[in-house]
Parts: C-alpha cells; structure tokens; sequence
C-alpha cells in the first residue's frame, strides 16, 4: 500500500470532482484537515462560488473520504523543526510536510505554493498518483 499525504485543497478537489482514490493508496493528513476543508467551503460561500447548502453538502463527502489523521508528539515536533529551519512563522504547511517525513511515501497537493515549500523537503508525487495514474 502506498501512502499519501493530502492537504485542505486537494481534499476539496477530490471530493468537487468526484475522483475515486485507488484501493492500493492510503491517504495521510493532519488532524486539522477537515476543518481547514470547511474553512475553504465557508470561503466560498461568503466569496459566492458556492451556497450554503453546496457547500455542507461537500463537507458530508469530505468526512466520508477515508484518510488517516495524525496529530501525535512526534509529528508536531517534526513540523515545529520544519518551521523553525524554514523561517515559517505558522506551522500548517510544515504539519503537511513533517507527516509526508514521517508516514507516508509523497505529498500530493493541488496548492503550487506547498508544492514549492516541499521542493527539498519532502518527495511530491501527481494528484493522479490517487487514483492509479502513476
């Protein structure tokens, strides 16, 4: 089984789209991923790009994705060093990055700017890397 760390918007994007993730992949992500999902759907409700009801709809099928979440010691640890040697001043992309380190093979993300923090850090692999592309 192959292991890969997702983010808020690619959480978002698997669910808007419908993509069915491969049965040989395991999706890892931070404990915090599914409120920083909603936070992105109440963006766009308050921006006009969804309703009110489009947008609890997706959150429904966001909490029916499977992933494993991780938030232990070790892992927030991991993410404070990566922040600290970054000269991040917020630990939310380091998370992402610290539990790519430490369970899972690659990163997948949509969001180019985490794509660019990874370079160096973490390997990061295509978003059809999910769903058996690669």
């Amino acid at each position: 089984m192959t292991r890969y760390v997702i983010d808020a918007p690619t959480l978002v994007h698997l669910v808007d789209h419908e993509l069915r993730i491969d049965p040989s992949v395991q999706l890892v992500a931070p404990s915090s991923i599914r409120s920083e999902g909603l936070q992105l759907l109440l963006h766009d409700v308050t921006d006009g790009r969804r309703t009110d009801t489009a947008a609890l709809e997706t959150h429904v099928r966001i909490t029916e994705l499977k992933i494993r979440l991780l938030g232990d010691r070790v892992s927030r640890g991991t993410a404070w060093r990566i922040a600290r040697e970054r000269g991040w001043d917020t630990l939310r992309d380091a998370e992402y990055l610290a539990i790519t380190r430490l369970q899972a093979d690659a990163l997948v993300t949509v969001d180019p700017d985490l794509t660019a923090k990874a370079e160096g850090v973490v390997p990061v692999a295509p978003l059809r890397a999910l769903i058996g592309g690669d």
